[in-house]
């Protein structure tokens, strides 16, 4: 588990352009992970006392709360600058997860499908990124694991929503199109404020 290890930092080892990857890696994934603190805490907000899908949303969010706390060592870890988009993170992500969740509990699902395919796509994009990097730089391959593992949980979270009946929402294809453009758009905007 990438809670019990602790990451590596082989920084200094890294060439400029490696150096580069990686803060811009940490501080996207810092970002989402904070992005999806907030959209579980809007969703719980609406639908916590909802006996079915409230534990299910607050398994989703405590596993979100890890990943956050790991995103938050490797910051400091590389010193990668954090995105200066945090406060709009926090507050479209609530947003998110509360306006969905009015709007009934498959759009809440839909939503964590959306952003789960998103960020599915956006890990896999960051794994090809690090292999062009020190590829026997002990922190690059730590960081790739820890990366992989993220993006499984992402997916078991998507799983999770498909199986509570995301696909039955309201506009379920118009509404993920939009969620996952907005989450393209903020991973490109976070790569670079």
């Amino acid at each position: 588990m990438y809670l019990a290890q602790r990451i590596v930092p082989r920084y200094e080892a890294l060439s400029q352009a490696g150096r580069n990857v990686v803060s811009e890696v940490i501080r996207v994934d810092q970002a989402g992970e904070v992005a999806a603190n907030w959209i579980y805490r809007g969703q719980m907000a609406v639908l916590g006392k909802d006996q079915v899908l409230g534990p299910i949303i607050q398994e989703m969010w405590d596993q979100e709360k890890k990943h956050l706390r790991v995103m938050d060592k490797l910051q400091i870890e590389y010193q990668a600058r954090p995105t200066l988009l945090m406060e709009v993170a926090k507050i479209t992500g609530f947003g998110l997860g509360a306006v969905t969740a009015l709007m009934g509990k498959e759009a809440a699902m839909a939503c964590t499908e959306a952003v789960e395919t998103a960020i599915g796509e956006h890990y896999e994009h960051q794994l090809q990124q690090l292999e062009t990097i020190s590829p026997n730089n002990e922190g690059i391959s730590q960081l790739k694991d820890l990366i992989k593992e993220l993006r499984d949980d992402e997916l078991e979270h998507l799983g999770t929503a498909v199986a509570e009946n995301s696909q039955r929402a309201p506009a379920h294809a118009l509404m993920s199109a939009v969620i996952e453009l907005g989450c393209n758009v903020a991973i490109q905007l976070c790569k670079r404020i």
